[in-house]
């Protein structure tokens, strides 16, 4: 990485940093409250050129890099406040339009979530499938010019506010994977055939919208066919993972970096048996090993990214990634979280929202146990 690169970053990094921190963070309660994040924070995202950075500027993106997205998805994990779900809006959706999508398509609809004024969202997962995405039975039908979407959906994030939704259907319901198609849906509470259902309660991310969906009958116009080619969407889906297994270890790294850093200042200020925490060898031994653990993370994660940008970033990393940082930031976020004491089970701070809100990285993007099979597969 050039000076000029690095320097770029650090401004970067400066920016989201404190974006994250002096708007959004502060809201955490009011989001929770809410369920929801305030839309305007998307506008005032696209503002400041923090969303689709690695978009070509074409698009209205930012004709930058992937790591740029990256420092994103790390100072918005290193803030505790997750309500707003770039890494879907950001980091997953526009790249499926700008691979597959028409030029008037990504010309229309790129834009607007490069700016905040549409959120986007990908509906895969349903209740009976869960990673098993070559089971899903939602049904996308050709009438004429249009395709007719029935089915219904759970667990997708963003599904309260989009309004811009990937969909994943079969058009061919006999040919397993190779019956999955991609279909874009503009969608409003108003739009027939589409319905918004519970806004799920969640044991963390209170404030990140995470909702049902319900198709009866939702009809959007066949050049809405991501590809053109029916039966292409489960080797889109497999192509554009490897992306989304990337951010949710870059993810990681903010999250453990941010434990890290509120740990180390805590067990130096509080005082236990007339000293302070950081006095006790067990402290010091916890922190030298979750220190290590942080650096080995960091060089992980930016050789990750440095692949990706290369095009080398198979499925296997992508997996090992994945898995590795996931599982790690649990195990170092319950560390320190345990360094608190009592103080590191109450709300108000910032490691308890690290541990509910970092649990679910397990489990989206694919289970760790798949991404563990997916690995296995190439040894």
């Amino acid at each position: 990485m050039s000076d000029d690169q690095a320097t770029e970053l650090a401004d970067l990094t400066a920016l989201a940093r404190e974006f994250f921190t002096k708007e959004v963070a502060p809201r955490y309660a009011e989001f929770a409250a809410a369920g929801r994040p305030d839309r305007a924070l998307y506008r005032r995202a696209g503002e400041l050129g923090l969303l689709c950075m690695s978009i070509p500027e074409e698009y209205g993106g930012g004709g930058a890099t992937f790591a740029h997205e990256a420092v994103l998805f790390r100072e918005q994990a290193r803030s505790a406040e997750l309500s707003m779900q770039l890494g879907v809006h950001s980091g997953i959706v526009p790249h499926y339009l700008l691979a597959y999508a028409a030029q008037a398509q990504k010309r229309r609809w790129i834009p607007k979530l490069a700016s905040g004024e549409w959120i986007g969202a990908i509906a895969m997962t349903e209740p009976g499938t869960g990673s098993d995405l070559q089971s899903i039975a939602t049904r996308a039908v050709r009438e004429g010019e249009e395709y007719v979407i029935s089915g219904a959906k759970t667990f997708i994030s963003n599904g309260a506010t989009c309004d811009l939704l990937i969909v994943a259907a079969k058009t061919d319901p006999t040919k397993g994977a190779s019956g999955i198609s991609l279909l874009v849906a503009e969608v409003g509470d108003d739009t027939t055939g589409f319905e918004r259902g519970r806004n799920l309660k969640k044991i963390g991310q209170k404030g990140q919208d995470t909702t049902e969906l319900f198709f009866d009958g939702l009809r959007v116009p066949a050049e809405n066919l991501l590809g053109g080619v029916e039966g292409a969407g489960f080797a889109q889906l497999m192509t554009q993972l490897p992306q989304e297994r990337l951010i949710v270890g870059a993810a990681a790294l903010g999250a453990v970096e941010a434990a890290y850093e509120h740990t180390l200042a805590y067990v130096k200020e509080r005082q236990a048996f007339g000293k302070p925490l950081f006095g006790l060898q067990n402290t010091r031994f916890e922190l030298a090993d979750i220190a290590t653990t942080v650096e080995v993370m960091r060089a992980f994660v930016t050789d990750a990214i440095d692949r990706h940008m290369r095009g080398e970033l198979d499925v296997k990393h992508a997996a090992m990634v994945k898995l590795w940082c996931s599982e790690q930031q649990t195990q170092v976020v319950d560390r320190c979280l345990q360094l608190h004491g009592g103080y590191g089970y109450m709300e108000e701070y910032p490691i308890a929202r690290l541990f509910v809100d970092g649990r679910i990285s397990k489990i989206y993007a694919g289970a760790n146990e798949v991404m563990k099979d997916l690995i296995a597969r190439f040894l």
